[in-house]
């Protein structure tokens, strides 16, 4: 199940936990020969500091060859580059997998159209994992 765009973000609905859907999506990424270039495991952090947070985990991955020319067109997208996928839990337990649409960054960095090919495959790769 894939939930509407919130302001330029995809939901998918993953039928696995956090920790095995961050898996998947390392193995995934290794298979398709993209950097990861952080991993920033916010619960594990918040617990450090004495807080409760459920289950959250972020990934910055992507390829300088295919970002680099985007953010020479439009250098404020390199706010937004690396490409993010972000699995976390909700409160009813459920485990999502978000990520921002790359029309959404388009539209948001004014890039132009035919250097969005470069991020565009992200919404199959990330379906794969929680398939």
């Amino acid at each position: 199940m894939t939930l509407p765009p919130e302001n330029g973000l995809v939901h998918l609905s993953s039928p696995y936990s956090v920790a095995e859907t961050l898996a998947r999506l390392n193995a995934l990424l290794q298979s398709a020969a993209l950097t990861v270039f952080a991993h920033i495991d916010h619960s594990g952090e918040a617990e450090k500091a004495g807080l409760s947070l459920r289950p959250t985990q972020l990934v910055i991955f992507g390829s300088p060859k295919a970002g680099t020319p985007l953010m020479v067109a439009s250098p404020t997208l390199a706010i937004d580059l690396p490409l993010k996928a972000l699995i976390w839990e909700d409160a009813e337990g459920k485990v999502w997998l978000s990520y921002n649409l790359p029309e959404y960054l388009e539209q948001r960095h004014n890039v132009p159209h035919d250097l969005v090919a470069n991020i565009a495959g992200i919404g199959k790769l990330l379906q794969k994992v929680v398939a």
